[in-house]
């Protein structure tokens, strides 16, 4: 802010008669007093004008954003910043480009590797007609190969030929904390380089997505409010590191149909390690596994204590192995309740082939526990 100021320019001239007297200064020393004090005078007067001048301009008059502070003319931001972690992790953002019967669909990726990987929801290219087109944050397109999609986690990986790319930093999902800070970055609505900010507002939100009749998608989910809508779809959900531990995958919505759908603080991303882990098994095998506890659920089971009761058991797969029998009521999976069996099957498929968790079950009125080594299903 500046106040408004005028230009003075003293200006003038002194004339010093001195006569001789009983302990006077001589003329000449008179005139030369006089003399330094005009210079004195005027070069004050000069230096006051300059000064004034640049502040409000030589025409007199004020100057719109006139800076009179000595910071830098462009702000240096801190890498741990915000617009720091934007800057960090928004070139890795890509949004891809599908060709389908119903016309053209937008969703959005990250590149995975410097050679060209990209991660996206496996929804954003289901219904692709021919290759996928990916759009980088500079606003150049590549087309892009589907090297694999698993429907059921919602992850796809494509691959552009383009070397040197900037892959993103993959963070942990399994030490993420609610009220941890986030960033989801992506193409919303069309609008790319989108970049929206909010916080985990919970932790393994056991997700059953898929339009009726298709394709049923189960994750136990990273919620946010962080504000996602169409288009953000496959997009990265970063740490306040820039690291990615999540796909933007889902939202809530009060509206009556998908298409009219809108943020309202209820988003919902597959944790990166779930996606790390099918991505990796895609790139290498083409496909990836599904991770199977060996057991039927009973889909009409309901009680006011929750859990989930089991209507067979395999007796060789990883729930007989461990003692598991029919009939049994899972109520936990490595301390989260399950109230339903899409809360069992989701956190089941959060956890790789061979992980071993803790199952607590109810049989015969008594609560018990035993470790389950959960293995892949022979698809």
């Amino acid at each position: 802010m500046h106040a408004p100021a005028y230009s003075t320019v003293p200006s003038g001239e002194e004339e010093a008669l001195a006569e001789r007297g009983g302990g006077g200064r001589t003329l000449g020393t008179m005139l030369v007093v006089a003399i330094v004090t005009a210079l004195l005078a005027g070069a004050l007067g000069g230096t006051l004008g300059y000064v004034f001048a640049l502040k409000q301009g030589t025409s007199g008059h004020p100057v719109l954003g006139a800076r009179t502070s000595t910071a830098p003319a462009l702000a240096q931001r801190d890498p741990d910043s915000l617009a720091g972690v934007v800057k960090l992790v928004l070139p890795s953002v890509v949004t891809v480009r599908v060709a389908s019967g119903r016309g053209f669909s937008l969703g959005s990726g990250f590149i995975a590797t410097a050679d060209g990987y990209v991660i996206t929801n496996d929804h954003v290219v289901e219904d692709a007609a021919g290759a996928p087109s990916v759009t980088f944050n500079d606003g150049t397109n590549a087309s892009a190969k589907l090297v694999g999609r698993d429907p059921e986690s919602d992850i796809a990986v494509l691959k552009v030929e383009r070397a040197n790319l900037t892959p993103v930093e993959f963070g942990d999902s399994d030490t993420i904390a609610v009220g941890d800070p986030v960033l989801a970055m992506g193409s919303p609505l069309a609008l790319a380089n989108t970049v929206t900010y909010g916080i985990i507002s919970a932790l393994d939100r056991t997700i059953q997505s898929g339009e009726p009749g298709g394709q049923v998608r189960y994750y136990a989910a990273i919620q946010t409010d962080a504000a996602v809508n169409h288009g953000n779809s496959g997009g990265p959900l970063v740490d306040g590191a820039g690291r990615v531990i999540g796909v933007n995958s889902v939202i809530k919505s009060i509206a009556e149909s998908e298409d009219q759908a809108g943020n309202i603080g209820l988003a919902f991303a597959v944790p990166i390690n779930q996606a790390k882990r099918v991505g990796q098994e895609i790139i290498d095998t083409g496909k990836a596994r599904r991770t199977v506890i060996g057991a039927q659920l009973d889909n009409a089971y309901r009680s006011a204590g929750g859990g989930v009761r089991l209507n067979a058991v395999e007796p060789e797969g990883p729930a007989g192995t461990a003692g598991l029998r029919a009939g049994d009521v899972v109520v936990k999976l490595s301390g989260r309740p399950v109230e339903e069996p899409t809360d069992l099957i989701a956190l089941v498929r959060k956890y790789a082939p061979g992980s071993v968790v803790t199952v607590e079950y109810q049989r015969g009125g008594s609560t018990q526990a035993t470790a389950v080594t959960l293995a892949a299903d022979a698809k």
